[in-house]
Formats: structure tokens, C-alpha cells, sequence
């Protein structure tokens, strides 16, 4: 997957990655998380007030991103689930 990140923000770029079982990227880092498309178009951004360092989801259903960022750990409950490690249904 290729993004432009040309004017998406000024202070750095992202940094960890996670996928949902749509394919989506989820990527850490200022500002928040960025979510991109397979094919590389931002569909979204998660702000978060800290620069963001990594995420990882959790819960049964894997609908909760738990996001970590300087000195805090945040969540946030999903409609879509993240895939699980060791599943591959992309």
C-alpha cells in the first residue's frame, strides 16, 4: 500500500501498524491514528491529544483499539474488529 502524506500534518509521520479484517491500515502517530483504504486513500483520523507511539487491539471481539501516547493509554470501541494474530482474511 502507497499513501500521500503531503500536507497531512507537519510533525512527523506514522509509525505503527495495524490491520483491520476489511483490509484498512491503522497507523500511529502525531496527532493521532490515521486510517487508510488498501489502496492508500485516508478514510479517517482518530485524534488523540498526545503524539501517538503505538496501538494494538483487544477485547473478545478484537473491536477495541488501545492506543498508547506519551504518558497515557487510551481505547476506543470500533464497528469493525482488527484481525487477530496469527489470522490472515484478507
Amino acid at each position: 500500500m502507497f499513501a500521500e502524506l503531503a500536507g497531512l500534518t507537519d510533525k512527523g509521520v506514522p509509525d505503527g501498524m495495524k490491520v483491520d479484517v476489511k483490509g484498512n491500515i491503522y497507523c500511529s502517530g502525531s496527532g493521532g491514528i490515521w486510517i487508510f483504504s488498501p489502496t492508500g486513500q485516508l478514510l479517517n483520523k482518530i485524534a488523540v491529544p498526545q503524539s501517538v507511539t503505538n496501538l494494538a487491539w483487544g477485547d473478545k471481539d478484537y473491536k477495541t483499539l488501545y492506543i498508547t501516547a506519551g504518558n497515557s493509554i487510551y481505547r476506543i470501541r470500533l464497528n469493525i474488529a482488527g484481525i487477530k494474530p496469527g489470522q490472515n482474511n484478507l
